[in-house]
Protein backbone atom coordinates (compact mmCIF):
# COMPACT_ATOMS: atom_id res chain seq x y z
CA UNK A 1 0.00 0.00 0.00
CA UNK A 2 2.90 2.36 0.68
CA UNK A 3 3.93 2.17 -2.98
CA UNK A 4 0.47 3.10 -4.25
CA UNK A 5 -0.05 6.49 -5.84
CA UNK A 6 -3.51 7.72 -4.75
CA UNK A 7 -3.77 9.52 -8.08
CA UNK A 8 -4.07 6.11 -9.74
CA UNK A 9 -7.17 5.30 -7.70
CA UNK A 10 -10.74 6.52 -7.95
CA UNK A 11 -12.18 7.75 -4.66
CA UNK A 12 -14.22 4.57 -4.31
CA UNK A 13 -11.16 2.37 -4.85
CA UNK A 14 -9.11 4.52 -2.47
CA UNK A 15 -11.74 4.17 0.22
CA UNK A 16 -11.52 0.38 -0.02
CA UNK A 17 -7.72 0.49 0.08
CA UNK A 18 -7.37 2.67 3.18
CA UNK A 19 -9.62 0.41 5.22
CA UNK A 20 -6.80 -2.16 5.20
CA UNK A 21 -4.21 0.33 6.50
CA UNK A 22 -3.55 0.29 10.25
CA UNK A 23 -0.56 2.65 10.34
CA UNK A 24 -1.53 6.37 10.65
CA UNK A 25 1.91 7.32 9.33
CA UNK A 26 1.22 5.52 6.04
CA UNK A 27 -2.09 7.35 5.79
CA UNK A 28 -0.34 10.67 6.42
CA UNK A 29 1.96 9.92 3.50
CA UNK A 30 -1.02 9.08 1.29
CA UNK A 31 -2.71 12.32 2.28
CA UNK A 32 0.42 14.30 1.40
CA UNK A 33 0.65 12.51 -1.96
CA UNK A 34 -2.95 13.35 -2.74
CA UNK A 35 -2.48 17.02 -1.80
CA UNK A 36 0.58 17.30 -4.03
CA UNK A 37 -1.14 15.41 -6.87
CA UNK A 38 -4.78 15.58 -7.90
CA UNK A 39 -5.73 17.24 -4.60
CA UNK A 40 -9.30 15.91 -4.63
CA UNK A 41 -11.45 17.05 -1.77
CA UNK A 42 -13.35 13.78 -1.46
CA UNK A 43 -10.17 11.70 -1.70
CA UNK A 44 -8.57 13.67 1.12
CA UNK A 45 -11.70 13.29 3.24
CA UNK A 46 -11.65 9.51 2.72
CA UNK A 47 -8.03 9.30 3.93
CA UNK A 48 -8.62 11.72 6.80
CA UNK A 49 -11.69 9.77 7.89
CA UNK A 50 -9.56 6.62 8.18
CA UNK A 51 -6.90 8.53 10.13
CA UNK A 52 -9.57 9.83 12.53
CA UNK A 53 -11.01 6.35 12.88
CA UNK A 54 -7.64 4.92 13.87
CA UNK A 55 -7.03 7.81 16.29
CA UNK A 56 -10.40 7.27 17.95
CA UNK A 57 -9.83 3.52 18.14
CA UNK A 58 -6.47 4.11 19.80
CA UNK A 59 -8.04 6.46 22.31
CA UNK A 60 -10.75 3.97 23.24
CA UNK A 61 -8.20 1.18 23.68
CA UNK A 62 -6.24 3.40 26.04
CA UNK A 63 -9.31 3.67 28.22
CA UNK A 64 -10.41 7.17 27.28
CA UNK A 65 -14.07 7.91 26.96
CA UNK A 66 -15.45 9.51 23.87
CA UNK A 67 -17.30 8.85 20.68
CA UNK A 68 -16.02 6.79 17.85
CA UNK A 69 -15.85 8.59 14.49
CA UNK A 70 -17.25 6.60 11.60
CA UNK A 71 -17.25 7.57 7.92
CA UNK A 72 -20.33 6.55 6.01
CA UNK A 73 -20.07 6.24 2.25
CA UNK A 74 -23.23 6.48 0.15
CA UNK A 75 -23.87 6.79 -3.54
CA UNK A 76 -23.83 10.56 -3.08
CA UNK A 77 -20.53 10.52 -1.19
CA UNK A 78 -18.53 8.68 -3.84
CA UNK A 79 -16.88 10.92 -6.34
CA UNK A 80 -18.06 10.38 -9.88
CA UNK A 81 -15.08 11.07 -12.15
CA UNK A 82 -17.42 12.48 -14.75
CA UNK A 83 -19.09 14.99 -12.46
CA UNK A 84 -16.16 16.27 -10.44
CA UNK A 85 -16.10 16.35 -6.68
CA UNK A 86 -19.11 15.46 -4.61
CA UNK A 87 -19.80 16.40 -1.03
CA UNK A 88 -19.26 13.90 1.76
CA UNK A 89 -20.80 13.44 5.15
CA UNK A 90 -19.54 12.13 8.45
CA UNK A 91 -21.86 10.56 10.97
CA UNK A 92 -21.10 11.12 14.58
CA UNK A 93 -22.37 8.17 16.56
CA UNK A 94 -22.97 10.17 19.68
CA UNK A 95 -26.70 9.73 20.07
CA UNK A 96 -28.00 8.50 23.38
CA UNK A 97 -28.68 4.83 23.92
CA UNK A 98 -32.34 5.62 24.28
CA UNK A 99 -32.46 7.17 20.83
CA UNK A 100 -30.53 4.23 19.38
CA UNK A 101 -32.87 1.70 20.99
CA UNK A 102 -35.88 3.60 19.73
CA UNK A 103 -34.49 3.51 16.18
CA UNK A 104 -33.71 -0.20 16.40
CA UNK A 105 -37.27 -0.97 17.42
CA UNK A 106 -38.74 0.75 14.37
CA UNK A 107 -40.12 -1.74 11.88
CA UNK A 108 -38.46 -1.67 8.47
CA UNK A 109 -41.19 -1.01 5.95
CA UNK A 110 -38.90 -1.89 3.05
CA UNK A 111 -39.31 1.60 1.62
CA UNK A 112 -36.84 3.64 3.64
CA UNK A 113 -33.59 4.53 1.90
CA UNK A 114 -34.21 2.32 -1.15
CA UNK A 115 -30.88 3.33 -2.73
CA UNK A 116 -28.72 3.36 0.39
CA UNK A 117 -26.70 0.39 -0.82
CA UNK A 118 -26.43 1.57 -4.41
CA UNK A 119 -22.89 2.11 -5.65
CA UNK A 120 -21.58 3.83 -8.72
CA UNK A 121 -21.27 1.26 -11.49
CA UNK A 122 -17.69 1.02 -12.67
CA UNK A 123 -16.60 0.33 -16.20
CA UNK A 124 -14.55 -2.70 -17.07
CA UNK A 125 -10.83 -2.51 -16.53
CA UNK A 126 -9.01 -2.87 -19.86
CA UNK A 127 -12.23 -3.97 -21.53
CA UNK A 128 -12.28 -5.31 -25.08
CA UNK A 129 -14.86 -3.73 -27.39
CA UNK A 130 -15.71 -4.58 -31.00
CA UNK A 131 -18.43 -4.39 -33.65
CA UNK A 132 -21.41 -2.13 -34.31
CA UNK A 133 -24.68 -3.45 -32.92
CA UNK A 134 -28.08 -2.49 -34.30
CA UNK A 135 -31.29 -3.11 -32.39
CA UNK A 136 -33.79 -4.01 -35.13
CA UNK A 137 -37.30 -3.19 -33.99
CA UNK A 138 -40.17 -5.21 -35.44
CA UNK A 139 -43.90 -4.81 -35.64
CA UNK A 140 -46.47 -7.34 -36.76
CA UNK A 141 -43.76 -9.81 -37.70
CA UNK A 142 -41.91 -7.36 -39.97
CA UNK A 143 -38.84 -5.17 -39.66
CA UNK A 144 -39.60 -1.48 -39.29
CA UNK A 145 -38.17 0.66 -42.08
CA UNK A 146 -35.90 2.42 -39.59
CA UNK A 147 -34.33 -0.93 -38.72
CA UNK A 148 -33.44 -1.47 -42.37
CA UNK A 149 -32.10 2.08 -42.59
CA UNK A 150 -29.85 1.62 -39.57
CA UNK A 151 -28.48 -1.64 -40.94
CA UNK A 152 -27.61 0.12 -44.19
CA UNK A 153 -25.85 2.95 -42.36
CA UNK A 154 -24.04 0.52 -40.06
CA UNK A 155 -22.81 -1.42 -43.08
CA UNK A 156 -21.51 1.79 -44.65
CA UNK A 157 -19.79 2.86 -41.42
CA UNK A 158 -18.09 -0.46 -40.75
CA UNK A 159 -16.89 -0.78 -44.35
CA UNK A 160 -15.27 2.61 -43.93
CA UNK A 161 -13.98 1.57 -40.51
CA UNK A 162 -12.06 -1.29 -42.05
CA UNK A 163 -10.54 1.01 -44.67
CA UNK A 164 -9.52 3.57 -42.02
CA UNK A 165 -8.28 1.36 -39.20
CA UNK A 166 -7.46 -1.90 -40.94
CA UNK A 167 -9.66 -3.90 -38.57
CA UNK A 168 -12.52 -6.04 -39.83
CA UNK A 169 -15.31 -5.44 -37.34
CA UNK A 170 -18.85 -6.61 -37.90
CA UNK A 171 -22.39 -5.33 -38.05
CA UNK A 172 -24.48 -7.24 -35.49
CA UNK A 173 -28.28 -7.17 -35.77
CA UNK A 174 -30.24 -7.70 -32.54
CA UNK A 175 -33.82 -8.98 -32.52
CA UNK A 176 -36.17 -9.78 -29.64
CA UNK A 177 -39.69 -11.12 -30.06
CA UNK A 178 -41.60 -14.17 -31.23
CA UNK A 179 -40.55 -16.19 -34.30
CA UNK A 180 -37.53 -14.03 -35.18
CA UNK A 181 -35.50 -16.55 -37.20
CA UNK A 182 -36.72 -15.46 -40.64
CA UNK A 183 -36.22 -11.81 -39.75
CA UNK A 184 -32.66 -12.62 -38.63
CA UNK A 185 -31.99 -13.96 -42.14
CA UNK A 186 -33.51 -10.79 -43.60
CA UNK A 187 -31.13 -8.70 -41.48
CA UNK A 188 -28.19 -10.57 -43.00
CA UNK A 189 -29.48 -9.75 -46.48
CA UNK A 190 -29.71 -6.07 -45.45
CA UNK A 191 -26.10 -5.73 -44.35
CA UNK A 192 -25.59 -7.52 -41.03
CA UNK A 193 -22.70 -9.96 -40.57
CA UNK A 194 -24.27 -11.54 -37.49
CA UNK A 195 -27.93 -11.63 -36.42
CA UNK A 196 -28.63 -12.49 -32.77
CA UNK A 197 -32.24 -13.20 -31.90
CA UNK A 198 -34.21 -14.19 -28.81
CA UNK A 199 -37.52 -15.98 -29.28
CA UNK A 200 -40.31 -16.10 -26.71
CA UNK A 201 -44.02 -16.11 -27.46
CA UNK A 202 -44.52 -13.73 -24.52
CA UNK A 203 -42.39 -11.14 -26.30
CA UNK A 204 -44.60 -10.68 -29.34
CA UNK A 205 -45.12 -7.11 -28.14
CA UNK A 206 -42.59 -4.82 -26.52
CA UNK A 207 -42.15 -5.32 -22.77
CA UNK A 208 -39.94 -2.94 -20.90
CA UNK A 209 -38.26 -5.23 -18.36
CA UNK A 210 -37.55 -8.42 -20.35
CA UNK A 211 -36.48 -6.58 -23.49
CA UNK A 212 -33.97 -4.52 -21.49
CA UNK A 213 -32.55 -7.49 -19.62
CA UNK A 214 -32.31 -9.67 -22.72
CA UNK A 215 -30.59 -7.10 -24.92
CA UNK A 216 -28.16 -6.15 -22.14
CA UNK A 217 -27.35 -9.82 -21.59
CA UNK A 218 -26.70 -10.30 -25.30
CA UNK A 219 -24.16 -7.48 -25.14
CA UNK A 220 -22.41 -8.67 -21.98
CA UNK A 221 -22.56 -12.46 -22.26
CA UNK A 222 -19.45 -14.50 -22.94
CA UNK A 223 -20.14 -16.60 -26.05
CA UNK A 224 -18.23 -18.47 -28.73
CA UNK A 225 -19.14 -16.02 -31.48
CA UNK A 226 -18.32 -12.86 -29.48
CA UNK A 227 -14.80 -12.76 -28.07
CA UNK A 228 -15.08 -9.34 -26.47
CA UNK A 229 -16.66 -7.74 -23.41
CA UNK A 230 -19.15 -5.29 -24.95
CA UNK A 231 -20.03 -3.80 -28.32
CA UNK A 232 -18.01 -0.80 -29.47
CA UNK A 233 -21.09 0.97 -30.89
CA UNK A 234 -24.85 0.44 -30.47
CA UNK A 235 -27.64 1.93 -32.63
CA UNK A 236 -31.32 2.03 -31.64
CA UNK A 237 -34.34 3.44 -33.49
CA UNK A 238 -35.72 6.74 -32.21
CA UNK A 239 -39.23 5.31 -31.97
CA UNK A 240 -41.34 5.24 -28.81
CA UNK A 241 -40.14 1.75 -27.88
CA UNK A 242 -36.64 2.33 -29.22
CA UNK A 243 -36.14 5.45 -27.10
CA UNK A 244 -37.32 3.54 -24.03
CA UNK A 245 -35.08 0.56 -24.68
CA UNK A 246 -31.98 2.55 -25.67
CA UNK A 247 -31.86 4.51 -22.43
CA UNK A 248 -32.36 1.43 -20.28
CA UNK A 249 -29.85 -0.77 -22.12
CA UNK A 250 -27.14 1.87 -22.21
CA UNK A 251 -27.68 2.45 -18.50
CA UNK A 252 -27.35 -1.28 -17.85
CA UNK A 253 -24.13 -1.32 -19.89
CA UNK A 254 -22.75 1.69 -17.97
CA UNK A 255 -22.49 4.06 -20.90
CA UNK A 256 -24.14 7.16 -22.34
CA UNK A 257 -26.66 7.80 -25.09
CA UNK A 258 -27.17 10.48 -27.74
CA UNK A 259 -30.84 10.60 -28.64
CA UNK A 260 -32.62 11.43 -31.90
CA UNK A 261 -29.58 11.53 -34.19
CA UNK A 262 -29.69 12.12 -37.94
CA UNK A 263 -26.00 11.92 -38.86
CA UNK A 264 -23.26 9.42 -37.96
CA UNK A 265 -19.55 9.28 -38.78
CA UNK A 266 -16.55 7.50 -37.26
CA UNK A 267 -13.26 9.38 -37.00
CA UNK A 268 -10.51 10.44 -34.60
CA UNK A 269 -10.81 13.54 -32.43
CA UNK A 270 -8.12 15.65 -30.74
CA UNK A 271 -9.38 16.52 -27.24
CA UNK A 272 -7.89 18.96 -24.70
CA UNK A 273 -10.63 18.88 -22.04
CA UNK A 274 -8.83 17.98 -18.77
CA UNK A 275 -11.81 15.87 -17.68
CA UNK A 276 -11.01 13.60 -20.62
CA UNK A 277 -7.21 13.94 -20.73
CA UNK A 278 -6.56 13.89 -16.99
CA UNK A 279 -4.22 16.90 -17.01
CA UNK A 280 -4.81 20.58 -17.91
CA UNK A 281 -3.07 21.56 -21.13
CA UNK A 282 -2.66 17.98 -22.33
CA UNK A 283 -4.09 16.91 -25.68
CA UNK A 284 -5.05 13.36 -26.60
CA UNK A 285 -6.05 12.00 -29.99
CA UNK A 286 -9.02 9.71 -29.32
CA UNK A 287 -9.50 7.09 -32.01
CA UNK A 288 -12.59 5.39 -33.43
CA UNK A 289 -15.05 7.91 -32.01
CA UNK A 290 -18.65 7.77 -33.22
CA UNK A 291 -19.71 11.34 -34.04
CA UNK A 292 -23.46 11.52 -33.42
CA UNK A 293 -25.09 14.54 -35.05
CA UNK A 294 -28.49 15.72 -33.86
CA UNK A 295 -30.64 18.84 -34.16
CA UNK A 296 -30.65 21.06 -31.07
CA UNK A 297 -33.83 21.42 -29.08
CA UNK A 298 -34.00 24.99 -30.40
CA UNK A 299 -34.48 23.57 -33.88
CA UNK A 300 -31.99 26.04 -35.36
CA UNK A 301 -28.60 24.33 -35.00
CA UNK A 302 -26.98 20.91 -34.98
CA UNK A 303 -24.87 19.45 -32.18
CA UNK A 304 -22.38 16.62 -32.47
CA UNK A 305 -22.27 14.32 -29.44
CA UNK A 306 -19.14 12.35 -28.58
CA UNK A 307 -18.97 9.54 -26.03
CA UNK A 308 -15.31 9.74 -25.01
CA UNK A 309 -13.53 7.80 -22.26
CA UNK A 310 -12.24 9.40 -19.07
CA UNK A 311 -8.76 8.59 -17.76
CA UNK A 312 -10.19 6.12 -15.26
CA UNK A 313 -13.39 5.05 -16.99
CA UNK A 314 -14.32 3.64 -20.38
CA UNK A 315 -17.67 4.42 -21.99
CA UNK A 316 -18.84 1.55 -24.18
CA UNK A 317 -20.90 0.97 -26.15
CA UNK A 318 -20.95 4.41 -27.75
CA UNK A 319 -24.67 4.55 -28.39
CA UNK A 320 -27.43 6.61 -29.99
CA UNK A 321 -30.99 6.47 -31.20
CA UNK A 322 -31.58 7.25 -34.89
CA UNK A 323 -34.44 9.32 -36.31
CA UNK A 324 -36.45 7.25 -38.81
CA UNK A 325 -35.82 8.28 -42.40
CA UNK A 326 -32.34 9.66 -41.74
CA UNK A 327 -30.50 7.07 -43.84
CA UNK A 328 -31.05 4.86 -46.87
CA UNK A 329 -31.51 1.13 -46.51
CA UNK A 330 -29.23 -0.95 -48.69
CA UNK A 331 -30.81 -3.14 -51.33
CA UNK A 332 -31.47 -6.59 -49.93
CA UNK A 333 -29.16 -9.34 -51.17
CA UNK A 334 -30.71 -12.78 -50.51
CA UNK A 335 -27.39 -14.43 -51.42
CA UNK A 336 -25.47 -12.57 -48.74
CA UNK A 337 -24.03 -14.86 -46.06
CA UNK A 338 -23.73 -14.28 -42.33
CA UNK A 339 -23.95 -15.93 -38.93
CA UNK A 340 -27.28 -16.41 -37.18
CA UNK A 341 -27.19 -16.92 -33.42
CA UNK A 342 -30.07 -17.99 -31.16
CA UNK A 343 -29.73 -16.33 -27.77
CA UNK A 344 -30.85 -18.13 -24.62
CA UNK A 345 -31.31 -16.79 -21.11
CA UNK A 346 -33.54 -17.75 -18.21
CA UNK A 347 -36.33 -15.18 -17.98
CA UNK A 348 -37.90 -15.12 -14.49
CA UNK A 349 -41.65 -14.84 -14.24
CA UNK A 350 -41.10 -11.58 -12.36
CA UNK A 351 -40.03 -9.98 -15.64
CA UNK A 352 -43.56 -10.58 -16.92
CA UNK A 353 -45.46 -9.39 -13.90
CA UNK A 354 -47.36 -6.88 -16.08
CA UNK A 355 -49.66 -8.82 -18.39
CA UNK A 356 -51.26 -7.37 -21.52
CA UNK A 357 -54.76 -8.84 -21.48
CA UNK A 358 -56.38 -6.75 -24.21
CA UNK A 359 -55.22 -4.52 -27.02
CA UNK A 360 -56.53 -2.75 -30.05
CA UNK A 361 -54.91 -1.90 -33.36
CA UNK A 362 -54.85 1.80 -34.13
CA UNK A 363 -55.00 3.27 -37.58
CA UNK A 364 -51.63 3.02 -39.28
CA UNK A 365 -51.61 6.80 -39.78
CA UNK A 366 -49.98 8.68 -42.62
CA UNK A 367 -46.65 7.43 -43.92
CA UNK A 368 -45.05 9.97 -46.23
CA UNK A 369 -41.67 8.26 -46.49
CA UNK A 370 -42.39 6.20 -49.60
CA UNK A 371 -44.05 8.86 -51.77
CA UNK A 372 -42.63 10.01 -55.10
CA UNK A 373 -43.81 13.59 -54.52
CA UNK A 374 -44.63 15.55 -51.38
CA UNK A 375 -46.38 18.90 -51.43
CA UNK A 376 -45.73 20.58 -48.09
CA UNK A 377 -47.40 23.75 -46.87
CA UNK A 378 -46.43 26.16 -44.10
CA UNK A 379 -47.61 29.33 -42.43
CA UNK A 380 -47.97 30.94 -45.84
CA UNK A 381 -51.53 29.58 -45.91
CA UNK A 382 -52.43 31.84 -42.97
CA UNK A 383 -54.50 34.32 -44.99
CA UNK A 384 -56.97 31.56 -45.93
CA UNK A 385 -55.97 28.15 -44.47
CA UNK A 386 -58.88 26.27 -46.05
CA UNK A 387 -58.14 27.54 -49.56
CA UNK A 388 -54.40 26.98 -49.06
CA UNK A 389 -54.99 23.33 -48.19
CA UNK A 390 -57.42 22.91 -51.10
CA UNK A 391 -54.85 24.29 -53.57
CA UNK A 392 -52.15 21.99 -52.18
CA UNK A 393 -54.46 18.98 -52.46
CA UNK A 394 -55.23 19.91 -56.06
CA UNK A 395 -51.50 19.77 -56.80
CA UNK A 396 -51.18 16.47 -54.93
CA UNK A 397 -53.98 15.03 -57.06
CA UNK A 398 -52.21 16.02 -60.27
CA UNK A 399 -49.38 13.55 -59.54
CA UNK A 400 -49.62 9.76 -59.66
CA UNK A 401 -47.96 9.17 -56.28
CA UNK A 402 -48.04 12.22 -54.02
CA UNK A 403 -49.24 13.29 -50.60
CA UNK A 404 -49.60 16.36 -48.43
CA UNK A 405 -47.09 17.35 -45.74
CA UNK A 406 -47.11 20.12 -43.15
CA UNK A 407 -44.55 22.27 -41.41
CA UNK A 408 -44.61 22.45 -37.64
CA UNK A 409 -45.92 26.00 -37.95
CA UNK A 410 -49.20 24.75 -39.43
CA UNK A 411 -49.60 22.04 -36.79
CA UNK A 412 -49.06 24.40 -33.87
CA UNK A 413 -51.02 27.34 -35.32
CA UNK A 414 -54.43 25.69 -34.74
CA UNK A 415 -55.92 27.20 -37.89
CA UNK A 416 -59.69 27.21 -38.21
CA UNK A 417 -60.50 25.28 -41.39
CA UNK A 418 -63.64 23.97 -43.02
CA UNK A 419 -64.69 20.42 -42.26
CA UNK A 420 -63.86 18.92 -45.65
CA UNK A 421 -60.11 19.66 -45.17
CA UNK A 422 -59.92 19.36 -41.39
CA UNK A 423 -58.61 15.78 -41.58
CA UNK A 424 -55.49 17.00 -43.38
CA UNK A 425 -54.39 19.33 -40.58
CA UNK A 426 -52.95 16.72 -38.25
CA UNK A 427 -49.64 16.21 -36.49
CA UNK A 428 -49.05 12.90 -38.27
CA UNK A 429 -48.37 14.86 -41.49
CA UNK A 430 -45.70 17.00 -39.89
CA UNK A 431 -42.28 16.92 -41.52
CA UNK A 432 -39.15 17.75 -39.54
CA UNK A 433 -37.13 16.81 -36.50
CA UNK A 434 -40.20 15.98 -34.43
CA UNK A 435 -42.15 14.65 -37.40
CA UNK A 436 -41.38 12.48 -40.39
CA UNK A 437 -38.08 12.42 -42.28
CA UNK A 438 -38.67 12.20 -46.03
CA UNK A 439 -36.45 11.92 -49.12
CA UNK A 440 -38.79 11.95 -52.14
CA UNK A 441 -37.62 12.52 -55.72
CA UNK A 442 -39.62 15.77 -55.69
CA UNK A 443 -40.41 18.01 -52.69
CA UNK A 444 -42.53 21.14 -53.14
CA UNK A 445 -42.46 23.53 -50.18
CA UNK A 446 -45.12 26.24 -50.30
CA UNK A 447 -45.07 29.06 -47.76
CA UNK A 448 -42.37 27.41 -45.61
CA UNK A 449 -39.52 29.54 -44.28
CA UNK A 450 -37.04 26.64 -43.99
CA UNK A 451 -36.01 26.65 -40.32
CA UNK A 452 -33.50 23.95 -39.41
CA UNK A 453 -36.22 21.94 -37.66
CA UNK A 454 -38.00 21.50 -40.99
CA UNK A 455 -34.80 21.22 -43.02
CA UNK A 456 -33.83 18.13 -41.03
CA UNK A 457 -36.93 16.38 -42.34
CA UNK A 458 -36.58 17.02 -46.07
CA UNK A 459 -33.21 18.37 -47.22
CA UNK A 460 -32.14 14.98 -48.62
CA UNK A 461 -34.92 15.14 -51.22
CA UNK A 462 -33.65 14.81 -54.80
CA UNK A 463 -35.27 17.99 -56.12
CA UNK A 464 -36.67 20.77 -53.93
CA UNK A 465 -38.97 23.50 -55.26
CA UNK A 466 -39.69 26.34 -52.83
CA UNK A 467 -42.46 28.92 -53.13
CA UNK A 468 -42.22 32.01 -50.93
CA UNK A 469 -42.86 35.73 -51.03
CA UNK A 470 -39.72 36.33 -48.95
CA UNK A 471 -36.61 36.15 -51.12
CA UNK A 472 -34.46 35.98 -47.97
CA UNK A 473 -36.22 32.89 -46.59
CA UNK A 474 -33.76 30.24 -45.37
CA UNK A 475 -35.29 27.58 -47.58
CA UNK A 476 -33.90 29.34 -50.64
CA UNK A 477 -30.38 28.30 -49.59
CA UNK A 478 -31.08 24.58 -49.98
CA UNK A 479 -33.68 24.55 -52.76
CA UNK A 480 -33.02 23.59 -56.37
CA UNK A 481 -35.71 25.99 -57.61
CA UNK A 482 -37.03 29.07 -55.82
CA UNK A 483 -40.25 30.70 -56.99
CA UNK A 484 -40.85 34.17 -55.61
CA UNK A 485 -44.57 34.54 -55.26
CA UNK A 486 -47.72 33.95 -53.23
CA UNK A 487 -48.63 30.27 -52.95
CA UNK A 488 -52.28 31.16 -53.64
CA UNK A 489 -51.17 32.33 -57.10
CA UNK A 490 -48.36 29.84 -57.77
CA UNK A 491 -49.95 26.52 -56.72
CA UNK A 492 -52.78 26.65 -59.30
CA UNK A 493 -50.25 27.38 -62.06
CA UNK A 494 -48.07 24.45 -60.92
CA UNK A 495 -51.12 22.19 -60.97
CA UNK A 496 -51.83 23.22 -64.55
CA UNK A 497 -48.18 22.59 -65.48
CA UNK A 498 -48.23 19.09 -63.96
CA UNK A 499 -51.47 18.19 -65.70
CA UNK A 500 -49.94 19.38 -68.96
CA UNK A 501 -46.76 17.37 -68.34
CA UNK A 502 -44.57 20.48 -68.24
CA UNK A 503 -43.31 20.25 -64.64
CA UNK A 504 -42.32 16.60 -64.98
CA UNK A 505 -40.16 17.49 -67.98
CA UNK A 506 -38.39 20.22 -65.99
CA UNK A 507 -37.66 17.90 -63.06
CA UNK A 508 -36.44 15.12 -65.37
CA UNK A 509 -34.10 17.58 -67.07
CA UNK A 510 -32.74 18.64 -63.69
CA UNK A 511 -32.08 15.00 -62.72
CA UNK A 512 -30.08 14.50 -65.90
Amino acid sequence: MTDVNPGDRTVEELEEDVQTVEDPGTLDDLLADEESGKDRKTAKEVIQARIDELDDTGTDEAGDTGTEGEYESTAEDVEDPDEGEATTSESDVSDSEAESDETDEEEDDGLSHPTADKKHVRALEDGVYRDMWVYCETQGGELLDVSKEMLGKARELMDGYEDEYGDDERVVAVLVGDDMRDLAEECISLGADVAVYHDDERLERFRHKPYTEIVADMARAETDWKEYDKPRYFLFPATNNGRDLSAQVQGELDSGLASDCSGLTITNELISNPVKTGEPGEKIDFERILHMKRPDFSGFEYSTILCIDNPDREFHPQGCSVIPGSFDAMEADPEREGEIVSHDIDTPDDWYRVEVSEWDTLDTGVDLTGREVIVAIGRGIGDDPTEGIELALDLVGAFDDADLGLSRGVVTASYSVDGHVEQYVSEERQIGETGQIVQPPLYIAAGISGAIQHKVGMDESDTIIAINTDTDADIRDFSDYFIEGDLFDVLPRLTEAVEAGELSAVVAEDDD
